[in-house]
């Protein structure tokens, strides 16, 4: 069995610790305990590394490719389509990115939705032709003390995904990315279906 793990952001320095990275930042903690390194790609256009899930597993031996665009944000797809060579793989895909209907501190695997207007995985759809395939959507938004999502105006919204997340939200993100890594794990030895019911 294999996995694509895809973490969707903008590459560059100045990008680095953007809510819109958050996608991005996951899958480079996931492939830490993979001991994954990455590598340039210049055919994808993306960093790539592979590891093997190392806990017992029920689905069979598990490689697990990871990816990491090296395009910007809108054009995502471009780094993906090339790695993903027939229905397999498609079902094996798992995209990660940053989500602003969801709380920070959150995360969910879904699988076979929309974009929900997000420009990168809006990319990987056209690119890979299909919406078949599994997301881990990372929480961006500050709620009120009460939990109510606070999102920008319309306005605001491109300088919010594009700023950095403050000091407290920044442990927030830490301990989801943690618990993604345990996601992942469990979902390349247990299968999705597994995954999605302990963690959604």
């Amino acid at each position: 069995m294999k996995y694509f793990l895809v973490g969707l952001g903008n590459s560059g320095d100045e990008y680095e610790k953007t809510r819109h990275n958050s996608g991005r930042r996951a899958v480079m903690h996931v492939a830490k305990k993979f001991d994954a390194e990455f590598e340039s790609d210049k055919k994808l256009r993306a960093l790539t590394a592979t590891g093997r899930s190392d806990l017992p597993r029920k689905v069979g031996p598990s490689d697990v490719v990871f990816v990491l665009p090296e395009t910007m944000m809108n054009g995502s797809g471009r780094a993906v389509a090339p790695a993903i060579k027939n229905k397999k793989d498609l079902s094996n895909l798992i995209v990660f990115y940053d989500d602003i209907d969801l709380p920070i501190g959150t995360f969910k695997i879904s699988f076979n939705r929309g974009s929900g207007g997000h420009k990168g995985l809006e990319s990987v759809i056209r690119a890979v032709k299909s919406r078949e395939f599994y997301r881990v959507r990372i929480g961006i938004c500050p709620t009120t003390p009460g939990g109510k999502l606070k999102k920008p105006d319309a306005k605001k919204f491109v300088d919010f995904i594009l700023g950095d997340f403050k000091p407290n939200e920044e442990k927030e993100l830490k301990k989801v990315f943690k618990k993604i890594t345990e996601a992942m794990e469990v979902f390349t030895s247990e299968g999705p279906s597994y995954a999605m019911s302990q963690f959604n």
